[in-house]
């Protein structure tokens, strides 16, 4: 963490970066957020692990899903199959998200698809981190379904930038690691939403509502104050017989 802020304080810039984060006796896929100033702006677990991914990860609630405003333009993230979920990608598009980050480990041709979709139904700038593997970068007592020639592909990447009509302006790269960068008008946000805006001209909440909740669902919560020292239940004296500690 020190060091990712370091690296986003020297360079002036903003991180969006994929982690495994521990929470007491749970793993979390997550994203962390960091300012140009190096400072951890939040964080956002993943709502739905994937697949055999629910054997390892834990699942986030609705208290990570903030967009934040910078002056590059209001960013957040969505990971990986989180973005096949239509009720987060509307919740996104209502907080007026404008660089739409979704990392990922889909290498599929369908993947691109996907961002340029989204970028067009958000009409938002998508900017997809995908990883490029091979099996000498996983330990050696790692099975991988791949094979054990170092040189095996693992994950063949597939990186891209999309503007608000869905354009590709960086990738896909499947040839290799690189750095996509690409300028980005932020004039096309606005002539994006001249035709289509889907929280807003392009809506019908008569007839469709999405109702999001943003709480923190932690398992243990404890009311009320602690009881006096060598108080119990005869020195209540609630006109309802003290039920009212009980929920």
């Amino acid at each position: 963490m020190n060091r990712i802020g370091t690296v986003a304080k020297r360079h002036r810039i903003h991180l969006v970066i994929g982690v495994i984060e521990r929470d007491g006796g749970t793993l979390y896929c997550t994203v962390l957020f960091f300012g140009a100033d190096g400072q951890l702006m939040g964080k956002h677990r993943k709502l739905m692990p994937t697949a055999a991914e629910r054997l390892v990860w834990g699942f986030g609630d609705g208290s990570t899903m903030p967009v934040f405003d910078t002056p590059l333009g209001r960013l957040w993230a969505v990971i990986c199959w989180e973005n096949y979920m239509p009720a987060m990608r509307l919740h996104m598009y209502s907080k007026g998200i404008q660089i739409y980050c979704a990392p990922t480990a889909d290498e599929r041709d369908t993947w691109v698809a996907s961002m340029r979709h989204i970028a067009m139904e958000g009409r938002c700038f998508v900017l997809s981190a995908n990883q490029y593997t091979t099996r000498k970068d996983f330990p050696d007592d790692y099975a991988t379904v791949q094979g054990d020639n170092p040189q095996t592909i693992v994950s063949r990447g597939g990186s891209c930038i999309v503007n608000p009509f869905g354009q590709l302006l960086a990738g896909p790269q499947y040839e290799g690691p690189c750095l996509l960068t690409a300028d980005l008008d932020a004039g096309d946000l606005t002539r994006g939403k001249y035709d289509f805006d889907v929280v807003g001209h392009y809506s019908r909440p008569d007839i469709f509502r999405l109702e999001v909740n943003e709480r923190p669902t932690p398992v243990v919560v404890a009311r009320g104050e602690p009881a006096a020292s060598g108080g119990g239940p005869d020195d209540t004296d609630d006109a309802d017989g003290g039920n009212d500690a009980t929920e």
